[in-house]
């Protein structure tokens, strides 16, 4: 995801010579324009049109395919606000888990501590390279992990993940470190995180049916194909532009919609997943180890608070 200010209006209209999208979109707009342009010098010097006047069905055409390319992008929009919304309920899960652990684990016990702060972050870096086909081994930190080895020949790295937590949270139950309520509010965040990789992938693994998007584009294409008709009479070779401009703006919302649908790629209008995560690896790091001091604030103001007593 590309970070922009919305309020710097000149650096977003003269940002498309850098656009993926602008890139995409040019060679269609380059075919539209020759034939568009062929049409034109074809019905206006070789087989003059005349086209009857009354009636424009083009435009009301045009207003319908308005319409359904509207309903496209607000679907495809949905799709990525549920993307974000799934991975915000991720981040929370991960910082409240990391915060009720570091209330309950013992100040000394550092192999726990280091333990849960480095898994809790391997779940987020994990989760976001599954939805991208491959989880990158060096992004997870492994030194001392229980499950470095078996990540080589899991198929689902994120569940492994989880497993290993949930199993070591059940570990210090059955050593009386956590007690049976404080177990039970761990396990709901260790749920949470095994919900949130099942609602990503159902967005990831569920596109728009593709007869949608065939149909979509073969309206766009005979409408762009069929507009220099309705206005060679009237604009005459300035129906070349007015053709081009319109291909920009509708194929530019579908192909739009396209890349927002599956909001956890590195397209530039996807998802920032790679800095949610670095955030939330930084997070966890502080509450669990470098953040310790948390822990220990209560039980030296008890302590201060008896020795004046």
């Amino acid at each position: 995801m590309i970070p922009y200010n919305p309020k710097n209006w000149l650096t977003l209209i003269f940002n498309f010579h850098s656009s993926q999208l602008m890139r995409n979109m040019l060679p269609n707009m380059i075919g539209i324009g020759a034939l568009s342009g062929f049409m034109v010098w074809f019905f206006t010097d070789i087989v003059p049109l005349n086209m009857p006047q009354g009636l424009n069905i083009h435009t009301f055409v045009g207003i319908v395919l308005g319409l359904v390319l509207v309903f496209r992008t607000n679907t495809a929009y949905d799709r990525w606000w549920e993307g974000r919304r799934q991975f915000g309920a991720l981040t929370n899960s991960s910082r409240n888990l990391a915060l009720k652990l570091n209330a309950m684990l013992p100040l000394d016990d550092r192999e726990s501590r280091q333990f849960f702060g480095k898994s809790i972050a391997n779940y987020y870096y994990a989760l976001k390279e599954h939805l991208r086909e491959g989880v990158k081994h060096d992004e997870l930190h492994l030194d001392a992990m229980p499950y470095a080895d078996e990540i080589k020949r899991a198929r689902h790295i994120p569940s492994l993940i989880v497993a290993h937590l949930q199993d070591r949270i059940n570990q210090l139950r059955k050593a009386n470190i956590i007690q049976g309520d404080q177990y039970r509010i761990l396990i709901d965040d260790l749920t949470i995180m095994i919900d949130v990789a099942g609602a990503c992938e159902r967005i990831q693994r569920t596109p728009i049916p593709i007869s949608y998007s065939i149909f979509i584009k073969q309206v766009i294409i005979v409408y762009l194909l069929s507009m220099p008709f309705s206005t060679i009479s009237s604009l005459g070779y300035y129906t070349i532009p007015m053709v081009v401009f319109t291909t920009y703006v509708l194929a530019g919302i579908e192909l739009l919609a396209e890349e927002i649908e599956d909001p956890f790629g590195l397209d530039p209008n996807d998802l920032d997943t790679d800095g949610m995560a670095a955030n939330v690896r930084a997070l966890v790091q502080e509450i669990l180890n470098d953040g310790m001091g948390i822990a220990q604030k209560p039980s030296s103001y008890t302590s201060s608070k008896l020795e004046k007593s």
